[in-house]
């Protein structure tokens, strides 16, 4: 599998559901999915995910979660981007480029109004639960490996700084008043 694919699992996944914005939903659409496709390619899967993740490990995206969800830990952060991932392709590298283009997503704002916060934890776990529901083994041990890069340490700065925060993601910050 490649990214590719995993892509259009997610894309396939998102249309299977009747309200896309729903994690959870996509999710089990996803492991359902994938569940039905051979194993090795259920494990090469577990690998592009974390791909993905890595390629979005990125302060500005963090500051972003962390305007969206009132605070970030490093667990919310990767629970976060499991959100990132089941909102797709398009989604996911368009809010790379620019995080503080969540700020124009229909879902951000509702979340913005009703203080909800924006995870999906149960996203980083598809490929497992897909590999289990299809061979009823877990994933091998060896079947991913985890490659983040260097944060941007322009970026390293108090995220509750509200100045800072307006200055750099300015239509986030007005969503959520800060």
């Amino acid at each position: 599998m490649d990214s590719n694919t995993f892509w259009k699992l997610i894309a396939d996944a998102r249309a299977a559901v009747a309200d896309p914005s729903d994690t959870e939903a996509v999710v089990a659409a996803a492991t359902d999915l994938l569940a039905d496709r051979p194993p090795a390619e259920i494990v090469a899967a577990q690998q592009v995910l974390w791909d993905l993740m890595a390629a979005s490990y990125l302060n500005p995206l963090w500051a972003a979660a962390y305007v969206i969800n009132g605070g970030c830990s490093d667990d919310g952060f990767d629970y976060f981007r499991g959100w990132l991932l089941t909102q797709g392709r398009e989604t996911y590298e368009a809010v790379l480029a620019d995080p503080d283009a969540l700020a124009g997503l229909p879902v951000v704002v509702a979340a913005a109004e009703s203080g909800e916060e924006l995870e999906g934890e149960d996203a980083l776990s598809i490929a497992w639960n897909a590999h289990i529901k299809a061979t009823g083994m877990q994933l091998p041990q060896d079947a991913f490996r985890i490659r983040y890069p260097e944060l941007d340490p322009q970026w390293d700065f108090d995220f509750d700084d509200g100045a800072e925060m307006a200055a750099r993601l300015p239509r986030l910050a007005a969503l959520y008043d800060l």
